[in-house]
């Protein structure tokens, strides 16, 4: 006996190889039998067994009678008996294997839920940096009333700089103060 329980026990040399079994073929091989157990084919050939094994042995020549119905179908009943008590744990591996794949997959569903989280979170982050960078950038409606806003000035100014380049009446000021000079009209010669 190992001293320590922990501790998977020291392998022993022997004579002969020990045979290795494969489990996970082993695995397939159950689950393949417990995929076929739970099928309408098999409760068909089933049945169509049974019918057979009942018709020859109740119906069929007395001396290649090898179950008797007198003895209420004893090797049926057994074999029957004997069909159950292998499927209950081939299929109760079968259950096991899909336990841990299910197993196995919920974990990989977590793995992906959180990443999925994360990448949700980082994108809110972002959305909200973005937001807040977009609050101080100037918007379309803010650089057309900007830019209304100084084509009015530079409306006024001209408008301004006409008044002031303007001929007067003469006699009149302009508006700086200044006598206003009198415009002069281009003679017009004569051929």
């Amino acid at each position: 006996m190992a001293e320590r329980l922990d501790q998977p026990r020291e392998s022993r040399r022997s004579f002969l190889p020990r045979p290795q079994a494969d489990q996970d073929a082993a695995g397939r091989v159950s689950e393949s039998i417990a995929r076929f157990l739970g099928t309408p084919s098999f409760i068909f050939w089933l049945t169509i067994f049974c019918i057979v094994w009942l018709g020859w042995n109740a119906f069929g020549p007395e001396d290649l009678r090898f179950d008797k119905a007198a003895n209420g179908f004893t090797a049926l009943t057994l074999m029957l008996s004997l069909q159950a008590s292998y499927a209950a744990p081939l299929i109760l591996l079968a259950q096991n294997r899909q336990t841990d794949r299910d197993r196995v997959q919920a974990e990989q569903d977590r793995q992906r839920a959180e990443r999925n989280l994360a990448d949700t979170e980082f994108l809110a982050r972002e959305m909200a940096s973005v937001r807040i960078a977009l609050n101080e950038v100037a918007t379309r409606d803010f650089v057309r009333s900007e830019l209304r806003n100084l084509l009015e000035e530079l409306l006024a100014e001209q408008a301004e700089q006409a008044d002031a380049d303007e001929p007067a009446e003469p006699g009149a000021e302009r508006p700086d103060g200044k006598p206003a000079r009198a415009e002069r009209k281009p003679e017009r010669r004569r051929a």
